[in-house]
């Protein structure tokens, strides 16, 4: 497999980002929008992970143990956001289908498609995405978006494999074969047996994997965890995974990682992994070498 490449540029506005969807076949423009979420630009399309773009959260738990206070500033406010063909969801909780960001996004732009957990239909459909916006997906199945873009969903265990009555999983990663770059989003997701023989055979070139990890003051107050940062690390050499972007770190105070954590990981990079710390407002062009 041909190694890919990295090239880091600033912009002025994600607003322009999104709008400007021209982009070559052979090179992928992808930025972080904070927790889980990213934008990426391909083939002329835009798609969304996971946007958490309002301070839902921290109004639902005011007052609570964990207060999901934001940390960052909202990139860009849901109003802003046009020309959107997809936007894909991992799974239910709010700062990954957030109501406030869903909802104006369904109603502005209605050629948007939403890309859901077949599990978690009817919750998306109370958050404010439209049914008929809706495309379904479950682990193992492929949805071709484009002659050249393809997502296959992956089951992801948020400390759980949480699956339905109709073997539907209600957490899901998905990998993104954007011409001939595999880009690999867990979703929120723990290590978990057979999730490296699903990744293997993917041919991962990127992967963007959470790093907030998991304790258990955090589950006995109901916080399900995350990859830990060694957890991250291991993935990527047993699945032979050359490039990592790490993400859902810096939102939440009592969920992220500490600085020093941060610094270590960047002084891990080497040439068989290449870490990326990624920040707000900066764009990762990336092309196959």
């Amino acid at each position: 497999m041909s190694y890919v490449k990295f090239f880091k540029y600033k912009i002025d506005s994600l607003e322009h980002f999104i709008s400007n969807k021209q982009t070559s076949l052979n090179e992928v423009h992808l930025t972080w929008l904070g927790q889980a979420g990213f934008i990426i630009r391909f083939a002329n399309k835009t798609i969304i992970i996971d946007p958490y773009l309002s301070d839902y959260l921290s109004k639902k738990y005011k007052g609570s143990i964990f207060p999901h206070i934001r940390l960052m500033t909202i990139p860009i406010i849901p109003e802003e956001i046009r020309n959107v063909d997809y936007v894909i969801i991992s799974h239910a909780h709010s700062d990954h289908m957030d109501p406030e960001t869903l909802t104006i996004i369904s109603d502005k732009i209605p050629t948007c498609r939403f890309i859901i957990p077949a599990a978690e239909i009817e919750e998306a459909i109370n958050r404010g995405v439209k049914r008929e916006q809706i495309i379904p997906c479950n682990d193992g199945q492929t949805l071709s978006l484009h002659n050249k873009i393809k997502i296959i969903g992956i089951a992801s265990s948020h400390e759980t494999l949480k699956i339905n009555s109709k073997g539907q999983h209600h957490f899901l990663g998905y990998v993104f074969q954007l011409g001939e770059i595999n880009i690999y989003h867990s979703g929120d997701c723990i290590p978990y047996k057979g999730l490296n023989e699903k990744i293997k055979t993917q041919n991962i070139d990127l992967a963007l994997l959470p790093i907030n990890g998991r304790d258990d003051y955090r589950a006995s107050n109901n916080i399900a965890g995350n990859f830990l940062i060694p957890e991250v690390l291991e993935l990527c050499k047993v699945v032979e995974i050359p490039n990592l972007i790490v993400h859902h770190f810096g939102m939440f105070a009592y969920n992220t990682v500490k600085t020093e954590d941060l610094e270590d990981l960047k002084q891990r990079s080497s040439d068989s992994l290449q870490i990326v710390i990624p920040e707000i407002n900066y764009v990762y062009k990336i092309l196959r070498n």
